[in-house]
């Protein structure tokens, strides 16, 4: 059944470009026992630019050598999440457990899909004492069937980046994106008084619009479905995704997002440029506004993300976590636990890594542990941002939240049918209303109904 269920897994990768749990008693996180954990190397596949986290891992293991004596941290980046379900399953279908990391990071989709092939441990009895030491909703993502299956890494919300010269400059308020009637209203006043030389935001050609301004924003804000409470494909008639897709409609085709690649050096020179005013993104957009943003930086401002008057929530959080692989032996599983909870707990070694990415400019995100969020260096102003605190802004984003949408297994396969569709509309071969029709037209041909966990 196992390895039905690993071919059904990996064959639906193979088609998406895009995108035996055994439960584990784990060790008081502070407790390492004094087990000595034999030698080798602890695997961890990351997207992003898993080097970074790796300078706090391994000087965690340089602190703990006393039961690592022969332990190393190898990190290997994966281009997306679902490149490294694809490569899992792949492994674990010719039984080559050797190359599998023990840890892998996931998100709600990919959980769901290596949870049903059981290639990822049960965290609940490590996790679950725990619970109330870190923020709410850290593991909603990572819960399938009352059971948790990753250590939260981030609790990410939706931010309205935007650059305060631009909006002085033309005279406009940026207290009106409050709502998305206030954002659209403001993006028509930039465009008209910078005679069309300021866009409100962007518009990606490519898959990147359906995952940012689609799944990750104004959907959840709509209280959009793609499936209904039974599994049924109702996104061709449910109103919210009409309601969502027709506002990212609306504000193209009045000329007010500038159609380029994402994460591509262009958009960086638009926006330093003065052509872009806004990024309606997830928290993490800050690590590439401040990696690439050299001309306008210290212009820049956040806040939380415009909402629809009717439904009145915020942006939907956006969760990753580190996910424990079945491995077959395990031995590195209550290692990686002591591990992961020193990451998000300790203090002054989390604040003191953060410190040092600024002056890198490298990754990072604030921390899902409550007692380091209280310390005041979460608070802290930045220079990038005028002075305002990222770290504080982020925090409050995650106030008056919207729920995220119904992941199941298919869902990464839906995600290139819908995009597909949202792609065609923004090259002009279709209207939003054609591509709505299609979406529902072809999830119906291709995936029918699905399972809700």
């Amino acid at each position: 059944m196992k390895r039905a269920l690993v071919i059904a897994i990996m064959v639906s990768l193979l088609v998406v470009p895009l995108f035996a749990q055994g439960s584990k008693e784990g060790p008081s996180p502070s407790d390492t026992s004094k087990q000595v954990y034999p030698d080798g190397t602890l695997l961890i596949w990351s997207t992003g630019q898993p080097q970074f986290r790796k300078m706090y891992y391994q000087d965690w293991i340089e602190r703990n050598r006393d039961i690592a004596p022969g332990v190393n941290i190898a990190v290997e980046t994966i281009s997306t999440m679902s490149e490294g379900q694809q490569k899992l399953a792949m492994y674990a279908l010719s039984g080559d457990t050797g190359s599998m990391p023990e840890v892998i990071m996931l998100d709600a989709v990919g959980i769901v899909n290596l949870v049903s092939a059981g290639l990822l441990q049960d965290m609940t009895s490590f996790y679950t004492p725990l619970a109330n030491e870190f923020v709410d909703g850290a593991v909603s993502d990572a819960t399938i069937g009352g059971k948790v299956y990753g250590l939260p890494d981030a609790v990410r919300p939706q931010l309205l980046f935007y650059n305060a010269e631009i909006f002085k400059k033309y005279n406009v308020d940026p207290s009106m994106m409050s709502t998305f009637e206030g954002y659209y209203e403001a993006g028509k006043l930039l465009k008209e008084r910078s005679n069309g030389e300021v866009y409100l935001s962007y518009i990606d050609p490519g898959t990147y619009t359906w995952r940012y301004w689609g799944r990750r924003g104004l959907m959840p804000q709509a209280n959009a479905r793609i499936w209904d409470e039974k599994g049924n494909i109702v996104i061709g008639q449910d109103p919210g995704a009409k309601r969502a897709l027709e506002y990212l409609a609306k504000l193209n085709e009045a000329g007010l997002l500038y159609k380029t690649r994402m994460m591509q050096q262009p958009l960086y020179e638009a926006t330093d440029d003065g052509k872009i005013a806004t990024y309606y993104i997830g928290a993490f957009w800050d690590e590439f506004l401040r990696k690439n943003i050299t001309t306008t930086a210290g212009d820049w401002k956040v806040m939380n993300v415009p909402v629809f008057k009717e439904i009145g929530t915020g942006g939907a959080p956006v969760s990753t976590s580190f996910c424990l692989v079945d491995t077959g032996s395990n031995e590195y599983t209550k290692l990686f636990q002591m591990l992961w909870y020193d990451f998000q707990t300790n203090t002054e070694e989390r604040n003191s890594w953060v410190a040092e990415m600024e002056k890198l400019k490298g990754p990072y995100s604030n921390p899902v542990a409550k007692n380091v969020l209280a310390d005041s260096f979460w608070q802290a102003p930045s220079e990038f941002y005028g002075g305002q605190s990222f770290r504080k802004a982020e925090g409050d984003g995650l106030a008056n939240s919207s729920k995220n949408m119904t992941v199941t297994a298919s869902d990464a396969e839906a995600d290139t049918i819908i995009s597909a569709e949202l792609e065609k509309y923004i090259a002009g071969e279709q209207t939003m209303d054609q591509a709505i029709a299609n979406m529902d037209k072809e999830l119906k041909i291709r995936i029918k109904k699905v399972l809700i966990p």
